[in-house]
């Protein structure tokens, strides 16, 4: 019986954490139209990388602000985002890149001759956290 009980403690403790919603709030959005498009990144190596996100997703402007909620487990993550006004599904960027469109990363982070950093946008959500503001600029 006590091995019994012992092994479903040990698999209760390696089971996963069950995802929660993480709300996304996005203000400072000056023109009303167009879509938000964001993603979300689980490790350094994919944010900072250009790898997969682990969730990306779309939603229509209409106002200032738009919310996005993403069920995720609690964990560590970091949001690139970007308003795309003219709704071509890419980042309008300049001959050198620079980017035409307002962007913004999880934190409020900011880049340095390039996109924010993993350690500069990523943080961490639980239950106890539903909520992440982020201002597009």
């Amino acid at each position: 019986m006590f091995r019994l009980l012992a092994a479903a403690a040990i698999l209760a403790c390696a089971a996963p954490a069950a995802a929660a919603p993480l709300t996304f709030a996005f203000t400072g959005i000056e023109t009303p139209k167009g879509a938000i498009l964001m993603s979300v990144y689980d490790s350094e190596e994919a944010f900072d990388r250009g790898g997969k996100p682990l969730v990306s997703q779309m939603v229509a402007v209409a106002g200032t602000s738009v919310e996005i909620v993403a069920d995720l487990p609690p964990g560590r993550y970091a949001v690139k985002a970007f308003h795309d006004i003219d709704g071509d599904g890419k980042m309008g960027t300049n001959p050198f890149g620079i980017p035409l469109e307002p962007f913004a990363f999880s934190n409020d982070a900011v880049g340095d001759m390039g996109p924010a950093k993993w350690t500069a946008a990523a943080f961490d959500f639980d239950a106890a956290t539903p909520r992440h503001a982020i201002k597009i600029r």
